[in-house]
């Protein structure tokens, strides 16, 4: 019973870890926020990340950091990622299966192989390679509905935090601030702040309207956001991050790709590259 309850709690940190929350209620209040938008894709996320956390067992990778839930979260993004672009089928099952099994590995090698933090990159080069084999074997497509309407731009901030996983719902949203400030309150407030600024630049540089409403500008900046705060708490980096990934997440796009959570990465990378030339250009010696 133990070791159930253990691998449960495994799984929704896995769920957590997407936001870098290492706690089970904050993993179990956003697979409801998702449940909330759809509830295939809440099961996606959890079978994501339990797929993600059996192979990180099986594979023998650190004991720690499984139980922390660092396996389970890029698994749990392409369980979601794979729902939001092809429509439930037994082709697309096994296609997220291998895919969460993938990432994975991936994600494993890249922590290995390069000696900065690689956060969701195995998440994205994984959904980029099931995109296209999945449209390539011509896998149904899940039809473009239409959104929500530019209601008010408090909704859309909302929706924005969603978004960070396929969601443009606004309870959906909210859930996941509270998962958020369940395990630290600053966290979401950097969440909330983040998306509120993505979204009002997205405004000031007149980007499309429904993109706006969808909450399309919005959910990079707080992934940013909170992996500063994380590397260096203040009030300068995370918000300078903000700042950057504004641009980026409206240029990103035209990369011809599903820009995913690449503008974070960029971003993020961007930072903590200037933060080492910053302690090489001004070490102080004794």
């Amino acid at each position: 019973m133990v070791n159930v309850i253990s691998a449960v709690k495994t799984v929704f940190r896995g769920v957590g870890q997407v936001f870098f929350q290492e706690n089970a209620a904050t993993g179990a209040l956003f697979t409801a926020g998702i449940a909330l938008s759809s509830p295939q894709m809440a099961v996606a996320a959890v079978a994501g990340s339990a797929i993600g956390a059996v192979t990180a067992k099986a594979m023998g990778f650190d004991r720690d950091a499984l139980q922390a839930g660092v396996y389970g979260f890029n698994a749990a993004l392409v369980g979601l990622s794979t729902l939001f672009f092809f429509e439930l089928g037994s082709a697309s099952i096994v296609l997220m299966v291998l895919g969460c099994v993938a990432t994975t590995l991936l994600a494993r090698l890249l922590q290995r192989q390069l000696p900065f933090p690689t956060y969701t990159l195995a998440f994205i080069v994984t959904t980029w390679a099931l995109f296209y084999l999945g449209v390539a074997l011509d896998l149904p497509q899940v039809e473009n509905v239409a959104g929500p309407k530019a209601d008010s731009l408090l909704a859309a901030i909302v929706r924005g935090v969603g978004q960070v996983k396929f969601q443009a719902n606004a309870g959906t949203g909210l859930l996941f601030l509270v998962g958020i400030a369940v395990n630290d309150w600053r966290h979401a407030v950097w969440v909330l702040t983040a998306s509120m600024l993505s979204v009002l630049g997205a405004v000031f540089h007149n980007a499309p309207t429904e993109g706006i409403a969808l909450g399309l500008y919005g959910y990079n900046a707080p992934l940013t956001a909170l992996a500063l705060f994380l590397w260096r708490p203040s009030l300068i980096a995370p918000l300078l991050g903000i700042m950057l990934c504004i641009p980026i997440t409206e240029y990103v796009p035209l990369l011809g790709l599903p820009a995913l959570t690449l503008p974070f990465v960029l971003t993020t990378w961007l930072l903590l590259a200037l933060g080492a030339l910053e302690s090489r250009l001004f070490r102080t010696g004794r």
